[in-house]
């Protein structure tokens, strides 16, 4: 069966790299048809990640949808530098190029599509296309907020069972690892999930005479996943270069002026290479190409 057959038409997208270490194979997901095929033929995946997969094939086909939000998104934030997310597109040997070297620019890409995995299984919850999961079932009953009581009603977003599952999925690969770079991708990946727990809101719809708001019915939503691209960007600029402690597990600032990185920022181990290269390989034609734009 052809792994590039998506059930949603083409999604060009969702077939990005495997590289012999960054190979976050999940990347690959958007294949369809029976589960066992599904996952069997997607190169990588641990054994823990094949058991999800196996277990929830209609929630692989939300992470496909999520690797296509979040490579888009990781477009968008990178529109105006000079390496723009467009070797998501162009093939598996230029992105794990990037992706290679422990940068800034593989922070931001594995904490956006740790949080792109949250984003689509929440929302897939929320939709009633997974088996596994709805509403979240905390939400029920009365509670009070700074404007007075209000009814839990509608369907307030799961985003603790997203979160969940992600963990479990995206990090499983780097749980393997005991190196600085599976540590690195482990605190971006959480990094990605707590940005789009950051930007649930709650949201109220008032009932009683003319709208007079004598009795509120409240849910949870995610903010558009824009928000979380906005933030996760602001935090790609503001990253925090880090040199792995003595013991091995864990981190301390490679620069002592600058203050020990949060469980929200990103961090990074090397410096960013110089994007303007050239490649004779590109989309495998023998033409040269540039892999970057002019900083504007």
């Amino acid at each position: 069966m052809n792994l590039l057959a998506g059930i949603w038409g083409p999604l060009p997208l969702l077939l990005l790299w495997a590289t012999p270490r960054v190979a976050s194979s999940w990347w690959y997901m958007g294949a369809v048809g029976s589960s066992r095929v599904m996952c069997d033929n997607v190169p990588g995946l641990v054994s823990r990640q094949r058991q999800l997969c196996r277990r929830h094939p209609e929630a692989m086909l939300s992470i496909g949808r999520g690797v296509a939000a979040w490579t888009a998104e990781c477009q968008h934030q990178f529109r105006r530098h000079r390496w723009d997310c467009s070797a998501l597109e162009r093939g598996q040997r230029l992105l794990g190029r990037v992706l290679l070297r422990s940068s800034r620019e593989s922070a931001f890409v594995h904490a956006i599509s740790s949080a792109g995995v949250v984003f689509a299984i929440t929302r897939a919850c929320s939709q009633g296309e997974l088996k596994s999961c709805s509403c979240d079932p905390k939400k029920k009953g009365s509670a009070k907020d700074s404007k007075g009581h209000f009814d839990w009603g509608g369907c307030s977003d799961n985003i603790d069972y997203g979160v969940k599952f992600a963990r479990a999925f995206v990090d499983a690969k780097e749980r393997k690892g005991k190196d600085a770079r599976a540590l690195m991708n482990l605190h971006n990946n959480r990094a990605g999930r707590k940005a789009v727990k950051r930007f649930l809101k709650q949201e109220c719809k008032c009932h009683g005479v003319s709208g007079s708001c004598t009795l509120r019915t409240c849910w949870l939503a995610m903010a558009d996943f824009r928000k979380t691209g906005d933030y996760l960007w602001k935090k790609y600029n503001g990253a925090i270069q880090v040199v792995m402690n003595q013991d091995g597990t864990g981190f301390t600032v490679a620069n002592k002026r600058f203050k020990k990185p949060t469980k929200n920022d990103l961090v990074y181990f090397e410096s960013s290479p110089d994007y303007c290269i050239r490649d004779r390989d590109v989309d495998n034609t023998s033409d040269e190409a540039f892999l970057c734009r002019s900083e504007s």
